[in-house]
C-alpha cells in the first residue's frame, strides 16, 4: 500500500489571543534581529530555551506550551514590553525614510536584488560567508533607508553546513535540515489560498517552483523552493543545498535564481525596472528580462539588450578567475538550446554573451562576463578591487585604457545596529544622542566619540571582553563534552583565557589565501608573545573550512594542535562552528582583530569593520577595505602592501613583520596603563578608529553610494529608452545599425600637437587632426586627445581625455578638428588620438570594435 498517497498534510501553529497576537508578527519580522528591545523580549520569555533554538522565535513560540504563553497575559511587565516593541515596529514601518527625503522624484523606481545566499540571522542558516552576510545587510540598510527594493534567492533545505571538530582537529561536517514551518517563513498564496507555484523547463529539466517570503523589516525577500512532492527526486535537490554538487547542479541553481527569480517576481506582481546581481551567479536574470521585454514589445534582442542594460547593476565580489563560475559549451547546448531561439540569437551569438572574445572558441562560457555585459553599472567592492577587477577583465573593453573601463567601485559596509553591542550602542547614546542612529554616515556625529570620558570608553570595553571570554568558556566546554573529554580536561575548560589580559580574534573562511595559519609560523617565539608574565596576549580562533578543501581543513588542524600544546593551552584557543552567533561575541569582545591575506586576495573583506563599530582595533595586511581605513593613528598595517613572486618569502616577511608588530608596539601600547588602570594612548586609539571608520564602513553609506551612483542613474536612463513607447531606445538601435555599418570607413589621416621636445609645465599644447568619417556625419562622432604621463614602458598611466571640436570641413566625408590640453605634471608625456561614435541626446557609445585610435 503506498501511504504517502494517503497521508494528510496540515500545519500547526501556535494559538495566540488577541492581546498576544503582536508576538507573531514580532517574529515573522526580522527587524526584531536589529533591535535589542525586541531580542530581550524573546529571550526574555525563555532564556534556555532561546539558547537551544539557536534564537528563533518562530520556532520558540511553537514549542512553547499554551498554558505558558495563556499565563504571559496577566504578566504586567512582559506585557507593557510586548506593548513597546509592537509600537516600535510600527513607528519602524511608517516613519519617513533617508529615500523619501532624496528621491521623491524617482517612486516608481523598483529595485530587485538578487543573491546566492542571505545572512540575516543565525535562526535562518541559508548562508555561508562574507557574501552572504553582505547581502543580508545590505537588506537591512536599504530597509532603514526606505529603498523601494525586494531580494530574490533560494530557499535551501540543507543551509550551509555546521562545524565540529575530532579530537585530531579535523573539521567534520553535518547537515540539519531546515525545518520551514517553523523559521521566520511565509508560503506566497494565491486569491484561493493555494501555494503560488509556476513551472521552469530547461533542457532535460522540468519542475515547478514555490515562493517563500521573509519580511526583513520593510524590505520582502522572496526564496524559491523545489522541494516539493510532484517534482523528481533529483529536480528537488536543486535548492538541497548552497553550493554543493556539479556544474550542471550549478547551472540549474543559476537559471532558478535568475530566470525563476524574474518569473517569480512577475508572478507577485511586481516588475522590476532595476536589478542588481550580487556576483555572477545571477547573471541569467538579464537574458530572461530581455526575452520577456522582445515578447511584449515585438523589438529585436539588441533593441531590448540596450533597455535592460541600462536598468542592470552588477557586483563582482572575487579577485580571481577562479572564484567565477565558467560552462562549458556543451552544457549551454544541453539546457538553453530552445531558449536561445527564443532570443532569436544563433548558438554562437549565444555562447559569445559570456565570452570576454564572442570568437574564441576555446573560451569557456563565464558568467561574470555575461554580467559585465548586460549591466549598465558595474562596481568592485573595495577601491583596490576595483583597480584589481579592471586588470582582469580588461580584454572585455579592448579599446579602452584601463582609468576608463566602465568598472568602479563600492566599498563594502556593515549593518551597525546588527553588529554593535548593546554596551557600546547605550555609551554613544549617552555621549552622542540618537543622532549617529538616524544618520549613522554624518562624521560630526562621530567625532563627539572626544568627548566620552576614557575610563567609560575603557570600562565599556573590558565588560565585553569579559562576556567574550565567558562564551568561549562555555563554548569550549560543550565541545570537550561532545568529544568525551575527560572531567579534568572539562574542569580545564573553565580557566581558558582570562578576562583581564589583551584578546586578539581571528575568524574567518578557511580558504588557504587568509593565511590562517601565519601567526603560527614561529611557534617559540609566538610562546614568549602569549606567555609573557607582565604582557600576556591571547587568541581566538574560529571558521570553516569549504568540505572539498582539504588545504583549508589542515590549517585548522593546525591550529586546534597547537592549542592542545601546554604552553598555549589557556592562551590560544578554537571555537567551532562558526555562524554570526559567534561572529557577534568576537566581533564585540576582542581588542584587536587580525587579518592576513595574500595582496590582492581580499576584495573587500567587513569583519574587521564590525570589530571597529564595538571599539576594537584592526591589524591587519594592507588589502581590501583596509587600504582605505587605515590611517596610521587608528589601528595597524602588517608590512607596507608589497607583494613578492616567491610565496613563500612573502610567508616569511610577513611573518616577521606580525611578531614584530605584536612585540614592539600593540601588546606595550595596550598594558601602558595609568594607575587608574585605563591606558590612554590605547583609548586614543579606539577613538581614532571609531572616529574615522563608523561614518565610512557602514552599509548605509554603502547603499546610499548604490542608490545615488547606480539605482537611480540606472532607473533614470531605464525610464528614458522606454518612454514615449521605446521611442529613443528604438531610434538607438536604428542609429546604431547605420553606425556599425558605415563604421568601416573611419580614419584617422592625421594627428599633430604643436610641441616641441621640451616645455614648461603648465603649458597649454595646441592639437589639430584630420579625419575621414565617409558617409558618417562630423556630428555623431567624438573625435578626443588622449594624453598623460608615460610609464616606463612608453604607455600613457591615468590619463585624460580632451574633446576637439570640428574647425573646417574638407569635402567627401573628410574633416578637420582643433582643441588644446594643459600640462599640469612635470615628466615625459604623451598624446594619442581617438574617434568614439557620438548619440546626438545618449552622447559617446562604446561597444567593442568600434572606437578608432590614431
Amino acid at each position: 500500500m503506498d501511504f504517502a498517497k494517503m497521508l494528510h498534510k496540515f500545519t500547526v501553529v501556535p494559538s495566540l489571543s488577541e492581546e498576544l497576537a503582536p508576538l507573531q508578527r514580532v517574529a515573522y519580522n526580522l527587524w526584531w534581529s536589529w533591535e535589542p528591545d525586541g531580542i530581550n523580549l524573546f529571550r526574555r520569555l525563555d532564556a534556555d530555551l532561546w539558547k537551544s533554538t539557536r534564537h528563533n522565535p518562530v520556532e520558540m513560540l511553537g514549542i512553547l506550551q499554551q498554558t505558558t504563553l495563556e499565563s504571559l497575559k496577566s504578566d504586567e511587565g512582559f506585557m507593557a514590553h510586548l506593548k513597546l516593541v509592537d509600537e516600535k515596529l510600527t513607528d519602524y514601518l511608517q516613519a519617513s525614510t533617508w529615500f523619501d527625503k532624496n528621491a521623491n522624484c524617482s517612486s516608481k523606481m523598483r529595485v530587485a536584488y538578487f543573491s546566492m545566499e542571505y545572512g540575516l540571522h543565525e535562526s535562518l542558516p541559508i548562508y555561508s560567508g562574507g557574501l552572504g552576510i553582505l547581502a543580508g545587510d545590505h537588506l537591512k540598510s536599504a530597509s532603514d533607508l526606505g529603498l523601494p527594493l525586494v531580494g530574490v534567492g533560494l530557499l535551501y533545505r540543507q543551509g550551509y553546513f555546521r562545524q565540529y571538530l575530532n579530537n585530531e582537529g579535523w573539521q567534520q561536517e553535518y547537515y540539519p535540515e531546515n525545518d520551514f514551518y517553523n523559521l521566520p517563513l511565509t508560503l506566497e498564496r494565491d486569491v484561493a489560498g493555494l501555494p503560488l507555484s509556476f513551472e521552469l523547463e530547461f533542457g532535460p529539466r522540468k519542475f515547478n517552483v514555490h515562493i517563500w517570503r521573509v519580511q526583513v523589516g520593510r524590505v520582502p525577500l522572496y526564496l524559491l523552493d523545489t522541494n516539493l512532492e510532484e517534482n523528481s527526486p533529483e529536480d528537488r535537490l536543486i535548492t538541497a543545498q548552497l553550493y554543493f554538487g556539479d556544474k550542471e547542479m550549478r547551472m540549474i541553481q543559476e537559471i532558478l535564481l535568475g530566470i525563476g527569480g524574474i518569473r517569480a517576481l512577475r508572478l507577485l506582481g511586481i516588475i522590476p525596472n532595476v536589478c542588481h546581481m550580487n556576483e555572477g551567479h545571477a547573471a541569467f536574470l538579464a537574458l530572461e528580462r530581455i526575452r520577456l521585454l522582445m515578447d511584449k514589445r515585438g523589438i529585436t534582442f539588441s533593441e531590448a539588450r540596450d533597455i535592460v542594460r541600462a536598468g542592470n547593476i552588477f557586483t563582482t565580489h572575487t579577485p580571481v578567475e577562479a572564484g567565477i563560475d565558467h560552462f562549458a559549451p556543451e552544457l549551454l547546448d544541453t539546457f538553453f538550446s530552445r531558449y536561445c531561439k527564443t532570443l532569436g540569437l544563433t548558438r554562437d551569438e549565444f555562447i559569445g554573451l559570456g565570452r570576454q572574445n564572442p570568437r574564441n572558441q576555446q573560451e569557456s562560457f563565464c558568467m561574470a562576463v555575461l554580467a559585465l555585459k548586460l549591466a549598465g553599472h558595474i562596481n568592485g567592492v573595495s577601491q583596490l578591487h576595483g583597480e584589481v577587477s579592471r586588470r582582469m577583465w580588461r580584454n572585455a573593453w579592448p579599446e579602452l585604457p584601463l582609468e576608463q573601463l566602465p568598472l568602479n567601485s563600492v566599498t563594502n559596509g556593515v549593518h551597525t545596529r546588527t553588529w554593535m553591542s548593546n554596551h557600546m550602542a547605550s555609551l554613544l547614546i549617552r555621549y552622542l544622542g540618537n543622532r549617529w542612529l538616524d544618520d549613522p554616515t554624518d562624521h560630526n556625529v562621530w567625532r563627539r566619540i572626544a568627548k566620552i570620558p576614557d575610563a567609560e570608553l575603557w570600562r565599556t570595553q573590558q565588560s565585553c571582553r569579559e562576556k567574550l571570554v565567558d562564551f568561549a568558556r562555555q563554548r569550549l566546554k560543550a565541545q570537550l563534552m561532545k568529544t568525551g573529554a575527560t572531567t579534568k580536561e572539562i574542569a580545564t575548560a573553565e580557566e581558558v583565557l582570562d578576562p583581564e589580559v589583551l584578546t586578539i580574534g581571528f575568524a574567518r573562511r578557511f580558504a588557504t589565501y587568509k593565511r590562517g595559519t601565519l601567526l603560527l609560523r614561529d611557534l617559540d617565539r609566538l610562546s614568549r608573545i602569549v606567555n609573557n608574565p607582565e604582557m600576556p596576549v591571547q587568541f581566538i580562533f574560529a571558521g570553516k573550512a569549504h568540505p572539498q578543501d582539504q588545504e583549508g581543513k589542515e590549517l585548522i588542524r593546525q591550529i586546534v594542535q597547537a592549542s592542545h600544546q601546554e604552553r598555549f593551552r589557556h592562551r590560544i584557543v578554537f571555537i567551532e562552528d562558526y555562524d554570526m552567533e559567534v561572529a557577534r561575541h568576537l566581533v564585540q569582545g576582542v581588542d584587536v582583530w587580525l587579518n592576513t591575506p595574500l595582496r590582492p586576495m581580499e576584495a573587500s573583506g567587513t569583519s574587521g569593520m564590525k570589530v571597529a563599530f564595538n571599539g576594537g582595533l584592526n591589524m591587519s595586511i594592507l588589502d581590501g577595505w583596509w587600504c582605505e581605513g587605515y590611517q596610521g593613528n587608528n589601528g595597524w598595517a602588517i608590512g607596507k602592501g608589497e607583494v613578492y613572486e616567491d610565496l613563500d618569502y612573502q610567508n616569511q616577511v610577513e611573518g616577521r613583520a606580525l611578531y614584530d608588530l605584536l612585540e614592539k608596539e600593540v601588546v606595550p601600547h595596550f598594558y601602558d596603563q595609568g594607575s587608574d588602570g585605563v591606558p590612554r594612548s590605547w583609548v586614543a586609539t579606539m577613538k581614532a578608529s571609531l572616529q574615522s571608520l563608523c561614518p565610512v564602513f557602514s552599509t548605509d553609506r554603502m547603499v546610499q553610494e548604490y542608490a545615488v551612483s547606480s539605482y537611480l542613474p540606472a532607473y533614470g536612463q531605464w525610464k528614458r529608452l522606454v518612454d514615449e513607447d521605446l521611442a529613443l531606445a528604438l531610434d538607438l538601435s536604428r542609429w546604431k545599425e547605420r553606425m556599425f555599418k558605415a563604421w568601416p570607413q573611419v580614419r584617422i589621416e592625421l594627428a599633430m600637437a604643436e610641441v616641441s621636445d621640451s616645455i614648461a609645465v603648465g603649458s597649454v599644447v595646441p592639437v589639430s587632426a584630420r579625419v575621414t568619417l565617409g558617409d558618417i556625419p562630423a556630428d555623431e562622432v567624438s573625435v578626443e586627445g588622449y594624453f598623460g604621463v608615460l610609464d616606463p614602458t612608453g604607455n600613457i598611466e591615468g590619463g585624460e581625455t580632451v574633446a576637439l571640436r570640428m574647425t573646417a570641413e574638407l569635402g567627401q566625408g573628410r574633416y578637420e578638428f582643433g582643441g588644446s590640453f594643459e600640462c599640469r605634471f612635470c615628466g615625459r608625456h604623451g598624446f594619442m588620438l581617438r574617434i568614439i561614435p557620438r548619440h546626438k541626446i545618449l552622447g559617446n557609445i562604446y561597444e567593442p570594435g568600434y572606437l578608432i585610435w590614431g
